[in-house]
């Protein structure tokens, strides 16, 4: 089996501090109370986050309206993924209290959820799901500033080809780590529970460990492979634009624009090696469902009667 090494594991903990602290102050603003807008149905995979001008959480979409290859669709209005939901405003809070979310899952580590705390709705639940917590790494203290400092980046990251190996490793990870099995276990069970519903699992960008739980539930859902990767890239249009600001300062001071975008942006091998660490432990995605996160046939067929029609 593939396995991942423990610098790498200290380097992805790295890069998880960097882009959740990179986040904060990339948008502004104290804002007032708004009446709360119509929410509209979607395109598949179109942000939800841009169409209610939300000042962060630009990766927010429904997974609702992807069709499967049985001819079955992916319900609208029960299942959202999205990236952070900080800063948030007044009026951000206006707009999403008038989505049919009602139950955050949050898939961040301690130290992500610490330095940026989703703020929410009233009347919203929130529950944490830590699925790196068996990374064995530990933050870097100076993490804030070293996305700012191009030097810095380049000494620890720079080498040909070492952030996509940490991001592919990363992503098996997401397969195999104990706390993820055990976590995406509890997120599926939650997401079919029509209690918790409209749920919606986030990370800090909403593209990696929330690009592996939304590939995996589309997959299991029966949407088409190459469906579920297009809304897996789908975030690098909706977060690329996001960070520009902050890619031209890093470039501006020396950086390399292709060093820093690696960090940002999601890439086709990194899920191939996600899909392939399942196919080697598990064969199927049904069996991963049932072997590897504890959810047997009867619990998926259920899961696919609440998200399909």
């Amino acid at each position: 089996m593939t396995t991942t090494h423990a610098p790498a594991r200290r380097w992805f903990a790295r890069i998880l501090s960097l882009i959740t602290l990179t986040t904060l102050g990339l948008g502004t603003g104290l804002g007032v109370a708004a009446a709360a807008p119509t929410v509209p149905v979607l395109a598949p995979g179109a942000s939800l986050g841009l169409e209610l001008g939300l000042t962060a959480a630009h990766n927010l979409r429904d997974l609702g309206g992807y069709q499967t290859v049985d001819g079955r669709t992916v319900v609208h209005g029960k299942v959202y993924r999205s990236d952070q939901f900080n800063p948030m405003n007044d009026a951000d809070k206006a707009k999403l209290a008038s989505t049919p979310i009602r139950t955050v899952f949050d898939l961040r580590t301690v130290a992500e959820r610490d330095a940026a705390p989703d703020e929410l709705p009233a009347g919203w639940q929130h529950r944490p799901i830590n699925v790196l917590a068996d990374e064995a790494s530990a933050m870097a203290a100076e993490a804030g500033a070293i996305m700012h400092d191009p030097a810095k980046l380049t000494a620890e990251f720079g080498r040909p080809g070492l952030v996509d190996e940490i991001f592919e490793q990363t992503y098996r990870q997401l397969v195999y780590l104990p706390s993820a099995l055990q976590g995406f276990g509890d997120l599926y069970r939650a997401l079919g529970d029509p209690a918790q519903q409209a749920g919606v699992f986030h990370c800090a960008t909403g593209k990696d460990r929330t690009g592996w739980a939304a590939a995996a539930l589309l997959t299991l859902l029966g949407v088409p492979r190459e469906t579920v990767y297009a809304d897996y890239l789908r975030s690098n249009e909706y977060l690329l634009p996001h960070y520009a600001p902050m890619i031209d300062k890093f470039v501006a001071a020396g950086g390399s624009r292709d060093l820093i975008t690696t960090f940002l942006d999601v890439r086709t091998p990194w899920l191939d090696a996600a899909f392939d660490e399942m196919t080697k432990r598990y064969g199927t995605v049904e069996n991963y469902f049932a072997t590897g996160l504890g959810i047997d046939a009867g619990q998926q067929a259920a899961l696919k009667d609440q998200l399909l029609r």
